[in-house]
């Protein structure tokens, strides 16, 4: 596969499930199962590709086959493989949803145009998405992926603007020193 065409991570395998090859999936699809509604799932490099047949589910994994596959050393060597479709493959998003791949690379902002950093990676801790922003010589920030803090998203402009409230960019070197200041 090209490396211009860009690829989303739909789920990743997980390990093996009984003896005679089926294979234990986390899906990241809104719905799990919809990890096979898009056609042929491939790995990072393009170069395998993967026709996966859904069995059953159990505890947030789904149970799959995979031809070729039949023991459970085979799917045992599958652990751990992440699997993509191309991101032309995957339906429009809704107005103001966005795949975590399309925010991934974006440069962030402020509102006057100062560069923050680039969206290193998307977050979910349960509360919600966090971007992880990485900035030139400061550690990464941390930032709440709400409207109120990024009111503006512009895949296509390849950014986004951060409307951030006092203190969440700055690094703990700063903070630290204000503290000592204030004693």
């Amino acid at each position: 596969m090209a490396a211009a065409v860009k690829q989303v991570c739909v789920g990743i395998i997980t390990g093996p499930h009984g003896v005679t090859g089926a294979v234990r999936i986390k899906s990241f699809t809104e719905r799990p199962e919809d990890i096979v509604a898009y056609g042929p799932l491939i790995d990072e490099s393009g170069t395998r590709r993967f026709e996966l047949r859904l069995i059953g589910a159990a505890k947030g994994v789904l149970i799959a086959r995979l031809p070729g596959i039949d023991d459970r050393n085979r799917a045992e060597a599958l652990r751990g493989l992440r699997l993509f479709l191309p991101r032309a493959a995957l339906p429009t998003p809704e107005p103001e949803e966005y795949y975590h791949a399309d925010l991934i690379g974006l440069a962030a902002e402020l509102a006057d145009g100062t560069p923050i950093g680039r969206v290193r990676a998307v977050h979910d801790f349960g509360a919600g998405d966090t971007l992880e922003i990485e900035r030139q010589g400061a550690p990464p920030a941390m930032v709440p992926f709400t409207r109120a803090i990024v009111p503006i998203v512009e895949i296509e402009a390849g950014r986004l603007i951060i409307d951030p409230p006092p203190g969440l960019l700055d690094d703990g070197a700063t903070a630290h020193s204000r503290v000592k200041e204030d004693v």
